[in-house]
């Protein structure tokens, strides 16, 4: 075999060689790089259970642990509050004030550790949505708003009362008279137009001319 030929042979297998050397060397360093950020994953998991004290029963948690866990659910919940409507916080029909009362009780519990952190977190912003979709809706249907809003009715018509209104929402003479006072600025039941329970509840005036 001329002498060139083995020459050549030979610098092929020093590429062979050297190429499988960097291919070992590089599944290393991948594998080394992999290693690296699994235990960095697992290191900042191992944090959070022990800041949070996550998976630890309730009158286990210490005091820093429930006050992470409070600014962590004050936080989430600020959040929330600016997903959902102005209107829930003003809790004008049981709609919105069922939301509020649900979402508070929820998070509740993830602060005291009686439920489990994160998935509490998410239920609460679950619920939010729900409570936006369900509001769109009813934006869009007039009968879905009322079947989730109720709807107001009407307690005096030209100064007389409505007295089955006033029975079905459960309203008494007295209490239409003290309203009457307070917002309408008046005792005469001759000077009210119209007077209607709101779906908030409250009761509006409007009055004679």
């Amino acid at each position: 075999m001329p002498r060139f030929q083995r020459s050549y042979e030979g610098t092929n297998c020093e590429r062979e060689l050297d190429s499988i050397f960097f291919s070992e060397n590089q599944h290393k360093r991948e594998r080394d790089s992999f290693g690296d950020r699994s235990l960095a994953m697992n290191t900042i998991s191992q944090l959070f259970e022990e800041l949070l004290g996550l998976g630890m029963e309730p009158k286990q948690l210490t005091f820093l642990q429930i006050s992470i866990r409070g600014i962590i659910v004050f936080a989430a919940t600020l959040v929330m509050v600016r997903i959902s409507s102005k209107r829930s916080l003003a809790e004008k029909t049981a709609f919105d004030a069922t939301l509020l009362v649900i979402i508070a009780s929820v998070l509740a519990r993830a602060i005291n550790g009686s439920a489990p952190f994160f998935p509490t977190l998410g239920t609460g912003f679950v619920l939010v949505l729900l409570h936006r979709f369900l509001a769109l809706t009813a934006y869009y249907s007039h009968g879905f708003g009322i079947l989730i809003k109720g709807k107001a009715a009407v307690l005096v018509e030209s100064g007389k009362l409505q007295r089955r209104n006033m029975s079905i929402n459960h309203i008494s003479e007295h209490d239409l008279e003290e309203d009457m006072r307070l917002d309408a600025g008046t005792e005469d039941l001759s000077k009210i137009k119209v007077a209607r329970v709101e779906r908030s509840g409250d009761i509006s005036f409007i009055k004679a001319e």
